[in-house]
This record gives structure tokens, C-alpha cells and sequence, in this order.
């Protein structure tokens, strides 16, 4: 393989990576510090809750159940709730239950610092007939933002899908590759093909899973936000985000690229068996990188990776 193919390899990587440090935010006007009491305070909440009124959500748990009366009847001092319970006494409360999938929007916002369980309480609305309040993280628990690209997030952030994906990717992709290996079937790193672009993707992946588990690590309000509010323009992101929007953006580029140069060196069944083995590849780096770079072995298993797969394309034939 030349050297020159070699440069564009990792020109592929980096530059989309790089181009993100460019974009200008713009000037502050004095206007932006023309506000309100009730605005600012708006405003710090959104800071700190990354969310505000009239933000969307959709109901992820089973139900959601929502009282009608105000949050300074429901919060009652812990000395208070302890004699009702002596007495047997209950506290009658008018509730609304929202269903899986129905749609919510944040309606108001209250801090009630007499409630023990949790100051703040939402009022949510589904219509202008069916609202009610609810403590900030029950809600939370159960709703997800009316995003396609959060709830993507939302998929691809359990912990129990991704430990469970891990054992069954790596076990189905362990006996795929052996299997393929023994039928001298073309598989990326081991018997490849000549060319760089499987190769580049499999880095990109790699790379990318350990950006997205840094940036949970050192950066969990940053990502929060993110989550909240996502966007695909890596431009209108700050640097850390951007980087790896445009990771993402870069894998679907190479991604392309690659489907058609494997698509023109191999017939259609040896192209299908190919992209097959490549797609089992990528799964094991996005669940391995991930997982590892939790627990800070991410960073020294890339280098190595990065080495190792580095050294298999240069032992290709020219390209």
C-alpha cells in the first residue's frame, strides 16, 4: 500500500474532527442582559435542569401518574406525615394517569422547599383538559425528549441493552469470523481486501465510541444538554460535542465509500459476506470501546488497535 493512500486514510479521520474548531458563536449583545426577574430565574433553572417550560416530552414508562392539586398541598414536613400515619390517616388527591407514548409538555415549575422528597415539581399537560404536577424526578425517570435523535440516546445508553449487546455481539461476531475465516471468505484486518476504507471505518467507530464514553466521564452536564437539546450540525456544538458529531458524520461518509469500493472489488455474494463480517467488526469496537473506556482501559486499547490495524493495511497489496 503507498504512502500517499496511506496519508488520505487518516486525513479521512481527521479532518472532519478538526474543521469543528472553527465556528464563531458570534458576538453577546447588551440586550441579552435586558431581563426580567422571572426570566432570569427561567434562565438559571435552564442552566441547571437544561430543560425549561414549554419543552416537549414523551412518556417512556409504562404510565405516569400526575395529581391535579397544587405542590404546596402535596409537600408535607416529615414530623407532620408521621402523625397523619399514626392516626390512619390518607391524603386524598385527585391524580391523572398518562399513558406510553403520549405526548407532554411542561407547563410550569415550582420549588417547594418545604417537600422532602424533592423540591421541585413539573406540571405537565397532554391537553388543555388533562395536566397535573409531579415531583422532577419521577418524571424525568419516565419520560424521554420529544427528539428522535434523544431517544436514539436514550436506546443506545441502558446499560443492561449494552451489556447484554456486548456478550451477544462479541459471541455472534467470534463464530461469524471463525466461520468465514475457515471458508477463505474476504474479512477486514485478517483477510482483506485492497482497500483502505474498511479499515478507516473500523478506526472511525473505535474512535468514536471512546469519545462518546469520554465525554460521559468529564463532560456529563455538557452531554446532558446535549441529550436535551441534540443537534447533527457539528458547528453549533461546543468542541468536545462537535468532534463527535462530526465522527458520526465522517462514519456514514466512509461508510458509503466503503459499501461501493467493496461492492466493485468482490462478486455480490462475496460483497455480502464482506460487508457482514465488516458490520460484526464495527459492532465489537462500538461495544468494546465503549464499555473499556468507562473504566479508563479504552485509551491504551485504541493505540493498540490504531497500531495493529495500521499495520495489517500496510501489508496489503498496491491498492
Amino acid at each position: 500500500m503507498s504512502m500517499r493512500k496511506l496519508y488520505v486514510s487518516f486525513l479521512i479521520v481527521l479532518l472532519p474532527l478538526l474543521l469543528t474548531g472553527c465556528y464563531n458563536r458570534g458576538p453577546i449583545t447588551p440586550d441579552a442582559w435586558d431581563l426580567t426577574a422571572q426570566q432570569l430565574d427561567s434562565i438559571s433553572f435552564y442552566t441547571t435542569h437544561h430543560y425549561t417550560q414549554n419543552y416537549n416530552f414523551v412518556v417512556t414508562g409504562d404510565s405516569l401518574v400526575v395529581v391535579a392539586q397544587q405542590p404546596e398541598d402535596m409537600a408535607i414536613p416529615d414530623v407532620v406525615s408521621s402523625e397523619i400515619e399514626t392516626v390512619g390517616m390518607e391524603m386524598q388527591k385527585d391524580s391523572i394517569t398518562l399513558r406510553k407514548n403520549e405526548h407532554i409538555v411542561v407547563a410550569d415549575i415550582k420549588t417547594v422547599p418545604a417537600d422532602t422528597i424533592d423540591s421541585i415539581w413539573v406540571k405537565v399537560a397532554r391537553d388543555q383538559l388533562t395536566f397535573g404536577w409531579i415531583h422532577e424526578n419521577e418524571l424525568l425517570a419516565k419520560v424521554s425528549p420529544d427528539d428522535p435523535i434523544s431517544q436514539f440516546i436514550d436506546f443506545f445508553s441502558d446499560a443492561h441493552l449494552l451489556i447484554f449487546l456486548a456478550f451477544c455481539v462479541i459471541v455472534v461476531a467470534a463464530y461469524g469470523v471463525r466461520r468465514l475465516m475457515k471458508r477463505g471468505a474476504k474479512i477486514v484486518h485478517f483477510n482483506d481486501i485492497p482497500s483502505f476504507y474498511p479499515t478507516t471505518l473500523c478506526l472511525l467507530v473505535a474512535s468514536s465510541a471512546v469519545l462518546y464514553s469520554s465525554i460521559q466521564l468529564f463532560g456529563p452536564e455538557s452531554w446532558r444538554h446535549f441529550y436535551y437539546h441534540p443537534s447533527l450540525n457539528p458547528f453549533a456544538l461546543p468542541l468536545h460535542l462537535g468532534l463527535f458529531v462530526s465522527s458520526v458524520w465522517a462514519i456514514v461518509i466512509v461508510a458509503i465509500a466503503t459499501v461501493d469500493d467493496v461492492t466493485k472489488k468482490l462478486p455480490l455474494g462475496g460483497a455480502i459476506l464482506y460487508l457482514s463480517g465488516l458490520t460484526a467488526v464495527c459492532a465489537v469496537c462500538y461495544v468494546v470501546f465503549s464499555i473499556t473506556t468507562l473504566y479508563y482501559l479504552g485509551y491504551p486499547l485504541l493505540i493498540a488497535y490504531y497500531v495493529f490495524a495500521i499495520k495489517r493495511l500496510s501489508r496489503l497489496p498496491s491498492l
